[in-house]
């Protein structure tokens, strides 16, 4: 997915650079108008390539690092998570930027900070026994 919008990227670059090209005048007749003119030239592809990088590149990365913030901010207790070494588990204690979560049967705790969490699947999500479970339990 990078390496397709990284290469859009270049293309447009390259599009730009041969239209930039052919906007200045082979001859202007006035020295300064010849002077502005190559500068337009000069500053219009820098300034195109910074808002292709700004727009393909540098604002998607903003936005899931904000949604990943926001993810981290709303765990709550009883939530199944998984963290960025791919273990899963139960949250049982949140503070402001660590977590403790049980893993398995054993309920081993372990105490992690927040941005070491990768996904947050929701409250619920590690039950331990499913339905049917529970209704032959109870006869």
């Amino acid at each position: 997915m990078n390496v397709k919008k990284i290469l859009i990227s270049v293309l447009i670059l390259c599009l730009a650079m041969f239209l930039m090209a052919g906007c200045v005048p082979a001859s202007t007749g006035a020295a300064e108008g010849a002077a502005g003119g190559s500068t337009l030239t000069m500053l219009l592809p820098m300034v195109l390539i910074i808002a292709i990088f700004y727009f393909l590149m540098i604002r998607p990365e903003n936005k899931r690092k904000k949604k990943a913030q926001e993810m981290r901010d709303s765990i709550a207790v009883g939530d199944k998570i998984t963290t960025i070494g791919g273990m899963v588990g139960k949250v049982v204690h949140v503070a402001e930027d660590r977590l403790t979560f049980e893993t398995g049967e054993d309920r081993v705790r372990i105490e992690v900070t927040k941005w070491a969490v990768s996904s947050n699947e929701g409250r619920g999500a590690n039950k331990e026994t499913t339905d049917s479970e529970e209704s032959l339990e109870s006869k």
